[in-house]
């Protein structure tokens, strides 16, 4: 698929640098996390501006972020799409992508849930590019609460000191 052929974001736009598809390939895009170039996929692409705005918008050091971070769930290994680290590099924040024609599900929910048995991350969120579902758990009343929206990094380290 063409970069020109990926359907805008509800995101805000990213400085992406992408290789045209050679004969017989498909496109790529370098992520800046990985350092590396990566197949340019639907999700891949929801990856890549989410990332952007995660460290643009929302003010997370480049840092602080992972892409693909492998974790141990039953004794298989799963991948976890995103994870932000807080300044003490635990887990903050867990961010699972689906490509933008895909619905978000209970599914998508369950899949997250999983890997913050393993995380125990603050934040989880979910998103397709076009919706974006963030909750915030916490543990000591063992409770969940959906949030408007992503927080910054400067709300999250404001709430650590409450």
């Amino acid at each position: 698929m063409n970069p020109a052929d990926y359907p805008p974001l509800n995101l805000p736009p990213a400085p992406l640098r992408i290789q045209p598809p050679a004969e017989g390939s498909k496109a790529k895009v370098f992520d800046p996390q990985r350092r590396r170039w990566v197949t340019l996929t639907p999700e891949e692409w929801v990856r890549q501006h989410f990332v952007a705005m995660l460290t643009t918008v929302k003010g997370y050091f480049r840092g602080s972020i992972a892409n693909e971070i492998g974790i141990r769930l039953n004794d298989t290994m799963r991948r976890c799409d995103t994870v932000v680290y807080d300044g003490s590099m635990r887990p903050l924040m867990i961010v699972e992508y689906k490509a933008p024609s895909v619905e978000i599900t209970q599914d998508v929910f369950d899949q997250i849930v999983r890997y913050n048995m393993v995380l125990r991350a603050r934040y989880l969120v979910v998103s397709n590019g076009l919706h974006h579902y963030c909750c915030e758990i916490n543990y000591e009343a063992g409770n969940y609460r959906f949030l408007p929206d992503v927080p910054t990094m400067k709300s999250t380290q404001a709430r650590e000191t409450l």
